[in-house]
């Protein structure tokens, strides 16, 4: 008696696309498709305005409400030498500079210092500071207005740059903080322990290793934080008080729009709103590159 080979059925050849893969394909880029409409819709919204403030700041004073949607008739520059002078623009410009120069560069300076110590050495209290920066950020800061005032003026700090600087560090430290506490911790311990061992002195390795592979979520930070300082209200208001010499841009721009509003003045108004913005966005069209960089890296590592 001889055995007979069984041998199991051909399998059914498919064409290609077709079975259950199909529509699940269709489906996924029917999401994605939906999903990029909406997000040009977003930037459409967006940019519109933005686009739309620019052009009226070139615009005579008439053409701004009679053709508001039409390119001006004649670039007239002169509408921001106006915001730029007569409006006090230029000082309002000069004092957010020094202020938000000021306060990042020591944000970063403490916040670097503070994270690094908190995410890579064990000590007691060690998450009792974490967490305290982390409430921080839950901390609204309408509720510190009045003390921080007081604080302030006891120190001889108000309407001062100095007075500024210090309470936008220290407004801008618990997400600095908080953001750099968990890079720090993605980055290989190996290296700074070659260090130490090669005889690199604890500040050494913070300045000279540690520092420079953390520049991707460091440069991320600090952008985030220039938006946030540059755009502060709240703050330069209640610790200038109205004070011209120290007022910051977003002070400037609130005048701005009382001083030209009653004196039909439109197109200056533009022209310092165009001003204030351009830094920001220049600053964020030069570092967005790094700043994608600096979450990917921290995903990655």
């Amino acid at each position: 008696m001889t055995l007979t080979e069984v041998r199991p059925p051909a399998p059914v050849s498919r064409p290609a696309g077709s079975g259950p893969r199909r529509p699940r394909r269709v489906a996924e880029r029917s999401a994605s498709a939906g999903f990029q409409a909406i997000l040009a819709a977003w930037a459409l919204v967006s940019v519109l305005p933005l686009i739309w403030a620019a052009i009226t700041a070139f615009k005579p004073n008439p053409e701004v409400f009679a053709s508001p949607w039409q390119l001006p008739s004649r670039w007239d520059f002169g509408n921001f030498a106006r915001a730029w002078g007569a409006a006090s623009i230029g000082q309002f410009f000069v004092n957010t500079v020094i202020v938000v120069s000021g306060a990042l560069v020591l944000t970063m300076l403490l916040s670097t210092m503070v994270a690094y110590v908190v995410a890579r050495y064990e000590f007691r209290g060690n998450r009792v500071i974490y967490y305290l920066f982390a409430g921080g950020l839950m901390f609204p800061v309408f509720l510190a207005l009045v003390p921080l005032f007081f604080v302030v003026r006891n120190l001889g700090l108000l309407h001062s740059h100095i007075g500024l600087i210090l309470v936008y560090a220290a407004y801008a430290m618990p997400f600095s903080v908080f953001f750099l506490v968990a890079f720090f911790r993605t980055l290989p311990t190996a290296v700074a322990e070659a260090a130490l061992i090669d005889g690199c002195s604890h500040s050494g390795v913070f300045f000279r290793i540690m520092l420079p592979m953390a520049r991707p979520g460091i440069v991320s930070v600090a952008l985030f934080n220039v938006l946030s300082l540059w755009n502060q209200y709240l703050l330069p208001l209640v610790l200038n008080q109205g004070d011209k010499s120290t007022a910051v841009l977003t002070e400037g721009l609130a005048a701005l729009v009382a001083e030209q509003g009653y004196a039909s003045d439109w197109s200056a108004l533009f022209a310092g709103m165009v001003i204030a913005m351009l830094p920001v966005l220049v600053v964020y069209l030069v570092f967005q590159r790094r700043v994608r960089q600096g979450f990917v890296a921290g995903a990655l590592k």
